[in-house]
Parts: structure tokens; sequence; C-alpha cells
């Protein structure tokens, strides 16, 4: 950072702690004059929101039951976090456990993961926006590259382990992103916030919303650049949204929505691990560009058929198209013009076309067991996609984003196609009035096919049918004690056979035809609650990963040496999740709260075997890859009706990159450790009337580090995290 972007990020620190220092002093003229007011019921609902941006789901809501599960609620109007670049440490701060895969600081993505499962693109959770799924094939290619903005929603809903049979049978559970409400008090209302920060971010966000008779409408606009922390790693974003709400009965409503994200990320390549220690910043590619433009329409009916029994019936698409061109090569291999054609390579293009749709139709029905209530929820799902995929196209030797093709035919041309039916069904047992029971049962039935052209394999050497048929059976209980409650679960999961799995990526590599699904479960137990000023939720978990799936050695039969991908073993993960808020008033409408998220990890392979060289070695008792030994995240609060400020501490274990647990990286950077690291985050929203003012601080001491080397996109190697960088943002409503 240069020297005088320092001494604006600190001045504007100072800044920000007198306007703070000063409203705080304020408080009590504030009180008195607005004393009524502060007595009204909405006052305490606001005022609670902000002490508390984090809570478990209600034991159920709409047509959904998470009585006995773990999950968590994440209040995004209540937060500091840095939402407008989308800071996933920050966001999820209160998580325990949560991995962010921070790959390029742009905004654009969210890579989480928890449990020790992979962070890339989500794809081992369900991801929704507003109930609708987003991944673009769940059972194929199940990344999801929608993209929403923060400053549209209002909350993140998590269910994570044992409560994943309502959504899917994915080993993550479901993240469902749910948007603000449109404005009930006045036929339209206004939000507007603006942000500019280091590294030449700028970004708008313009919302409208309002309610005339029995109809409601919400739309918003979202645009965003940046030149990026590292050369050639600027960003454009943009983002849409339209939502109409109908509700010709007081016990129905309908509602439309469609929603568009789309942006161009200039990739800066990775970096090897001598490049990384000479200058994070640097960049290795200047013409690699990647492009996903995603639609999500829907449809949404709520019926509450009588005062028991609520219907649900949300039919949803996800549409549209993943770009890249790039010059595809270890990040040791220059990407320099030749001196004998005096052009550059020319460079990989890929085009993927989604056609993807959801179905779904749920019941929650109540009734009464022996004078107690107790509940029953039961849906179908119907899912069917249609993924275009055309890789290894050769493009021009320019150096802008460009997908003109200079030969038409392309490497891999194929259609995967999915088709899945799924059945539910949980039912809560009220056993006594403080002992619940919740028994499931998810029963996936399916096929995804593969049909199309790979230039360099013969079509009979391609698995391209793969069934899906899998019983999956779960059970929750809880148990209601004065300041909390005691929640357990055992639940089955599986991973289906994606195509990534099936497609060789050369001819030096082959598929299993008879690769299996990856399948096993989720236990854990746990104790939540809140007592005077503290609140928490404690527990313990153990995920059993059956089937992983990796790469062997294997010799045909003229003893020619090639890659073989094939079930390659087991896995477990077994660890703690605590997470602990105390807050403390320190005056009228002032209290001071601090906070531990933490999380502790034993992530191995049971018994596998995999390839090294030219053989298969065991490599039963090996560190899983990207899991760290302990995730914590620690902070402190200071909140009154003029704003807020805090201070967050987050800390991750070291990790490897791979299965061997490769501890020297080769001179490409692909594989080896993954440096522990610890950064320092300040975050502080200040109210001046309608307008809200956020200044966020992110990684104050400049901390050089990197979460992951990934073994695919963007490129092996290593991905340099953000510095230090200010984002100050400006919003109002009217």
């Amino acid at each position: 950072m240069q020297l005088q972007e320092l001494r604006v990020m600190v001045q504007m620190t100072k800044i920000s702690g007198s306007i703070f220092i000063i409203l705080l002093l304020s408080l009590p003229a504030v009180a008195q004059e607005d004393s009524l007011r502060s007595r009204k019921l909405n006052e305490v609902e606001v005022k609670g929101k902000r002490l508390y941006d984090i809570s478990p789901l209600p034991e159920s809501s709409g047509t959904n039951l998470w009585s006995g599960k773990k999950s968590e609620v994440i209040n995004l109007g209540g937060t500091n976090a840095n939402i407008a670049e989308k800071t996933g440490r920050q966001i999820f701060a209160k998580i325990p456990g949560v991995f962010v895969y921070d790959m390029d600081g742009s905004g654009n993505q969210m890579n989480i993961s928890t449990r020790g499962l992979d962070p890339h693109r989500g794809w081992e959770f369900n991801i929704r926006r507003n109930g609708s799924m987003t991944n673009s094939d769940i059972y194929g290619y199940p990344a999801s590259h929608y993209s929403i903005p923060m400053e549209a929603v209002d909350r993140i809903e998590l269910v994570r382990g044992t409560g994943s049979l309502q959504y899917g049978a994915q080993f993550g559970g479901m993240l469902n992103y749910v948007t603000k409400a449109a404005d009930s008090t006045r036929a339209f209302g206004l939000e507007s916030i603006t942000t500019v920060g280091s590294f030449g971010l700028v970004s708008t966000y313009v919302a409208a919303s309002g309610t005339v008779g029995k109809f409601q409408y919400t739309t918003y606009y979202s645009k965003r650049i940046s030149e990026g922390y590292r050369k050639n790693s600027e960003t454009q974003y943009d983002a849409q949204s339209v939502q109409l709400i109908y509700a010709p009965l007081s016990n129905l409503k309908l509602t439309a929505e469609v929603s568009r994200s789309n942006y161009i990320y200039h990739i800066p390549g990775a970096l090897t691990d001598a490049q990384f220690a000479q200058d994070p910043r640097q960049s290795t590619r200047s013409r690699n560009y990647f492009n996903p433009e995603i639609y999500v329409p829907s449809f949404r009916a709520d019926w509450d058929l009588s005062k028991r029994t609520k219907i649900t019936w949300l039919t949803s698409a996800v549409l549209g198209y993943r770009n890249s061109v790039m010059f595809d090569r270890p990040a040791n291999v220059e990407d320099v013009i030749d001196p004998v054609t005096n052009q550059y390579a020319a460079r990989q293009v890929d085009i993927d076309n989604f056609n993807s749709y959801t179905s779904e139709l749920r019941m929650l029905h109540n009734y009464s067991l022996r004078g107690l209530e107790s509940k029953l929820v039961a849906g179908v799902q119907y899912f069917n996609n249609d993924l275009h995929r055309r890789q290894q196209g050769k493009g021009t030797t320019g150096t802008d984003f460009d997908l003109t093709l200079t030969d038409p035919v392309f490497g891999r041309n194929m259609h995967l196609k999915s088709t899945n039916v799924a059945l539910f069904v949980e039912n809560k047992f009220q056993i006594t009035k403080a002992l619940s029971v919740t028994p499931g049962l998810r029963y996936e039935s399916g096929q995804s096919r593969m049909t199309g052209v790979i230039s360099y394999y013969d079509a009979e050497d391609v698995p391209n049918t793969i069934v899906h048929k899998f019983p999956l059976l779960g059970l929750n209980a809880q148990y209601t004690l004065k300041h909390g409650s005691l929640y357990a679960g055992w639940s089955q999961a599986y991973r289906p056979v994606i195509f990534k799995d099936i497609v060789p990526s050369s001819v030096y590599e082959r598929a299993d035809k008879n690769l299996k699904d990856a399948y096993g479960y989720n236990l854990e137990v746990g104790f939540r609650g809140a007592a005077n000023n503290l609140r928490w939720d404690v527990g313990m978990f153990h995920l059993q990963y059956n089937n992983r799936l990796g790469t062997q050695a294997m010799r045909d039969e003229l003893d020619q040496f090639y890659l073989y991908r094939t079930n390659i073993g087991n896995s477990a993960t077994t660890g703690a999740e605590v997470y602990t808020e105390y807050v403390t008033p320190l005056r009228k409408h002032v209290a001071f709260s601090v906070f531990t998220s933490t999380a502790f990890f034993n992530g191995r392979y049971t018994h596998a075997y995999i390839r090294s060289g030219e053989a298969n070695v065991d490599i039963s008792g090996n560190k899983l890859e990207s899991v760290p030994g302990v995730i914590t995240r620690n902070g402190v609060t200071l909140r009154s009706l003029a704003g807020s400020m805090s201070l967050l501490y987050s800390y991750v274990g070291e990790t490897y990159a791979d299965a061997l647990n490769t501890v020297v990286p080769p001179t490409n950077g692909a594989v080896g450790k993954v440096p522990a690291y610890g950064l320092l985050d300040f975050n502080s929203t200040f109210f001046i009337k309608q307008i809200t003012v956020r200044i966020n601080v992110n990684n104050i001491t400049n901390k050089s580090y990197f979460t992951k080397r990934p073994s695919f996109y963007p490129g092996p190697g290593i991905w340099a995290s953000d510095g230090r960088s200010l984002v100050v943002s400006v919003g109002f409503k009217v």
C-alpha cells in the first residue's frame, strides 16, 4: 500500500472514532428527546437486531422443519462486515468452522465449506436464493456461479450436518440467501448504497420497493468495478432483480421473481512460492478472463390450506453461461510473445451453457398426538438439467476478453444431462413437553448422461451414464431446558459422481466405468442457549466420507502407464464447534460484547490409495487437503444507538494442498503446505438520521497470505489474498 493511501486510512480511522465518541456522548440527550418512541415495540426489535446478529432458526417456519438441527441465521442488518466485497471471514465470523477460500478478493464468489469439505464454488452445499436453487447442476456440476449482492440480502440461513435431508443429499447442507422484504408502509420506498475503497473499488446499489393494495414489489440494481489487489485482476460486476408478490386471498400468496448476476474477472494467474515471496501482487497472466452470466427466474405459491396445514410450490431455473479464455499453463510457464511469430500463443476458449430446472412441492401439517403438538413435513422435488459444455477451443492470440474461435471445432463438445426425482418426509414427534424426536427419510432416483465428442478419446471408453438411486435416513432429537436446548442428530448423505470426475482431462487419463457415488453420514451433538447476557452454541461432530474420488496409477496390457480416475478410499473428520458471545451494558443504550467462534478439526484418510509418480501409495492416516487443525475468529464490539465499532481477529491453521501431504512445493507451486495465517479487521457502522455509514479496514497489518493451492480452476499454484484495504460505504433509505 502506498504511503499516501495508508495516511488516508489512518486518518479515516481517527475520524470514525471521533464521530463515534461524539455520538456516544450525545446519547442521553437523544434518549430524552425520543424516549416515547424508544418504548414502542418496533424500537425494541431494532435494538435486538443490533445487539445480536446471529441466532438459530426457529423449530419450524412456513413448510420447513428445523427442530433438533444445527442451524444459524446471520442477520446482515446487525453486522459490521464488509458486505460490499463479500468478505467471507467477516460475514461468517460467528459461524464456527467455516473455511473461506479467499481466491481473489473480488467479491464475485463466495467459496466456503464446513467440517472438512471442499470449498470450491461452495459445491458441497445446496445453495439457494429465497429458496430457489442456484447450483448449476447439483447432480452433475454442483458449482454455484450465481453471485448475489450482499447489499440486497436481509439474512443468510445455514443448515448443515444432519439438517440437510429436506433440501438434498449434500454433505455440507443448505445455504439460503434471503433478500430484503418489500416496504409494507408506503407505495414507494428507496434505498441507495455507494461504496468506494482501495484498489479502485467503486460500487453502487439502488433498490426500490413498496406495497399497493394486494401487490408488493422489490427491485434492485447493483454495479461494482475494481482494479484488484494484484496486477491484471480487474473485475466488472452487475446484478439486477425484480420480485412481484400478489396476495389475492388472506391465505394465499403468489411470488414471481427473476434475478441476474454477471461479471467479467481478469485472472492474474497463479504464483510459484518464489514469486509469492518476491511480490504477492504480481501477475503471471495478462490475457486470462472468466465470465459467468446467470439468470434465476422463479415462481412460488404459499397456501395456508388450514390453520394446521401449509403448502408451498416453488418452480425455478438456472439459465445462462460460463465463459473463459485462458493461457492455461503452470505458474512457472511464462506467457510471452514468440520471437518467431511475433505473437502470443493461442488461448483456450471454454463455453458452458446452463439450462437447469427445479420444481418442488412441500407440505407441513401440525397435529395433536397424546395432547402434544407434532409436525409432519413431506415433499417431492423434480430436477432436469442440460449443460452444454464446449471446451478446448482454439482462441485468438490477442490480449482482451475475446471468445472468438480460430478453429470452429472444440476439443470437447458435450451435453451433460441430469434428471432426478426426490421424495422426502420428516416428522417431529413431541414425546414430552421438553423432548422431541424427528426421524426423516429422503429417496433420490435419477441419472446423469453424457453425450458428445472428446477429440482425443473414444466415446465408448467414457462412462456416459451414471445412475443415482439412494435412500437416506436421518434422526434428530431435541431436549428443551430452562436456558437452552440439547440437540443431537445422525443422517446419511451422498455426493453423486459429477462430470468432472468422468471426463478425462488428457489422452493420458482414463475414468473408471464403474465409479461409485461417495456416501457417508453426519453425526452431531450440541448444546445451545442463552442466559442473562451470555449466548452459546457448543457441539461436536463426526463426518464420515466414503468412496472418495481421486487418481491412481495404472498400466495397460502393453505395460504403458496411464492415470486412472476412480474411488480411492475413505476419510473421516471429527471436531468441535464453539460459539459464545457475552454482551454487557455499559450505560443506557450502550453495550459492549465479546465473542469467540472456534472450531477444531481432525480430518484424515482412514483407508485410501493414491498415485505418487507412477506408483500407488497408502495414504491412510494422512491429513485431508484444505482442512486446518483450527479455525478461530474472535471479536469485540461497542454498540449504541449511534452505531457500532468492531475489532475482529481471524486465525486459520496450516493445511496441505494434496492428499500426499506434500511439504516441499515443486517449482510450479501446485502443491505443498498452505501456511497458517492470522488477520485483524476493523469494522464500523454509524447512523446519522436516515444515513448509514460503514467504514471497514481489512487486514490491518497488511499480512501477505494465501488460503489454498487449487488443483484446477483458476490454475494450480498460489493465489495471493488481499492485503490491507479501506472500504467506505454511505447508504440511505427514504
